[in-house]
């Protein structure tokens, strides 16, 4: 029968052939990375050059500082106002239906493209003249889009208020109750 072992003798990896055996994983994995290390650097060489790096040197030096600073000036009622209505402008942002924006915005930048190429002339539109346009029919249309806009502008919304849903969606679940008679103030 063979004897227990009682005593385990390890292998001891001298210094030198551990830091052979780490400079060689570290070898593989630049082989590996070959692609994404010359890439990083590029993008290095690009903020080197930029002087990013040296920005962010000084920033993280003086750390501390920058640090107080950036506290203090957070701690100021026109950052808190600041920041409020951000969040704000985001939610607004949220709820706008891009889709029914962007033909009116189409609109307003060709107006914008046709005013900046008429010239200033100091000729001054009458009464009659005013009148006389309102037959042409871009003008016509125009006109007639801007009064949907005021339209709209002036409806109660006050239902539609202080939501995150857009106002097509407020409108479509607000139209059943109106129907059986029924209002969201009731």
């Amino acid at each position: 029968m063979a004897k227990a072992i009682k005593q385990i003798q390890r292998i001891e990896i001298s210094e030198e052939d551990q830091r052979r055996k780490d400079l060689l994983q570290v070898e593989d994995a630049l082989i590996k990375n070959k692609e994404a290390i010359l890439e990083s650097l590029q993008v290095l060489g690009h903020m080197q050059d930029r002087g990013v790096l040296s920005l962010l040197n000084g920033l993280f030096g003086q750390g501390d500082k920058v640090l107080d600073v950036l506290v203090k000036t957070a701690d100021t009622p026109e950052t808190t106002n600041l920041l409020k209505n951000l969040l704000l402008m985001g939610g607004l942002l949220g709820t706008l239906n891009v889709q029914q924006l962007e033909p009116f915005i189409l609109k307003i930048n060709s107006g914008i493209a046709r005013v900046a190429e008429t010239k200033d002339n100091e000729d001054s539109v009458g009464y009659f003249d005013f009148a006389r346009s309102l037959k042409d029919p871009e003008i016509n249309k125009s006109v007639s889009l801007l009064l949907n806009f005021l339209k709209g502008m002036g409806e109660d919304t006050e239902g539609l208020e202080r939501t995150t849903q857009p106002p097509e969606k407020q409108i479509q679940q607000q139209m059943p109750r109106e129907k059986h008679g029924m209002h969201e103030r009731d």
